[in-house]
């Protein structure tokens, strides 16, 4: 008979080894189950981001109006307005479709389409919402997550507003005709790409600078109203002019565009390769900074 409270301890030692329940085999029933979620949430990662992205996507296109259909309406009046000044304008002074035999109109469309996309996708990263918003107090949000919403919805709005513009041009006007229309969405999907790129180093810079960087951010999208070339085609510019304008991504990708859209032009100062290296590279220094920023950012930093 074993007596006292060692006694006690020393049996029910005995009893969990009988029984298989020792320490050691209790850790490592932990580290098996502990090693399956683990495996689980391994295969479930990628469905979660997707469906999240999906969320806050629709979350940052509501953003702009309650209504999503009158939001896709006030786009859809945006790019009209735009394409009837730029079309007015050029009867006006008499520019014309230089450089290009083919619709006047579509192109115009071309270039104000992909300045458009370039522009909506660089603001919506801008105004992604960084590391101090309450979302991100919700897990698994995070900053990658919200950047990546706001450039999807971005995207999808576009597209949505190119294709009911296009519809309606070809019903009302005359029958559409594009050239090699793959090319042409390439070029606009690589438009939109060079936007939000263009638009993670305005993000990194923001939390440094908050007041400063909407100011910059609005004259570079009103600085490409000329710079991206969507007035004229390169072929046409004189060579001692090509160097203003050779920088931009956005250039070289609407001057490619009208080379797929139309049969009869062909860029040759332009290319397709300068915008995706370009783009590249600011789209990951933008994550070195922003990355850099979300772990020193505070919320004092904009405290009165």
């Amino acid at each position: 008979m074993i007596g006292g409270s060692n006694g006690i301890i020393l049996c029910g030692n005995l009893n969990a080894r009988f029984r298989g329940h020792t320490p050691a085999s209790r850790n490592r029933k932990d580290a098996k189950m502990h090693s399956n979620r683990r495996k689980q949430g391994a295969l479930t990662t990628g469905f979660t981001i997707l469906e999240l992205i999906f969320h806050a996507a629709v979350r940052s296109i509501r953003k702009s109006h309650g209504n999503a259909l009158v939001g896709l309406m006030i786009n859809i009046a945006q790019t009209l307005i735009l394409v009837a000044v730029f079309y007015l304008m050029f009867l006006i002074i008499g520019l014309g479709n230089r450089g290009i035999r083919g619709d006047f109109l579509l192109y115009v469309m071309t270039g104000i389409f992909l300045f458009m996309c370039h522009i909506k996708a660089m603001g919506a990263v801008v105004q992604a919402e960084g590391p101090t918003s309450p979302m991100m107090k919700h897990a698994p949000m995070n900053t990658i997550v919200s950047i990546g919403a706001a450039a999807l919805g971005a995207l999808y709005i576009q597209i949505l507003s190119m294709l009911v513009v296009l519809f309606l041009y070809h019903a009302i006007w005359q029958p559409l005709e594009v050239y090699d229309p793959l090319g042409a969405l390439l070029m606009l999907l690589l438009s939109w790409f060079s936007g939000v790129a263009i638009g993670m180093i305005f993000l990194a810079l923001k939390p440094w600078a908050p007041a400063l960087v909407p100011l910059l951010s609005q004259i570079y999208a009103r600085a490409n109203m000329v710079a991206s070339g969507k007035m004229f085609v390169a072929n046409a510019l004189p060579g001692f002019m090509l160097g203003y304008f050779d920088w931009n991504p956005l250039f070289h990708t609407i001057d490619q565009a009208r080379g797929f859209a139309f049969l009869n032009y062909t860029p040759h100062y332009t290319s397709v390769i300068y915008p995706v290296v370009v783009s590249s590279v600011a789209l990951v220094i933008g994550l070195m900074g922003e990355f850099y920023a979300r772990k020193h950012a505070s919320l004092s930093w904009g405290a009165k």
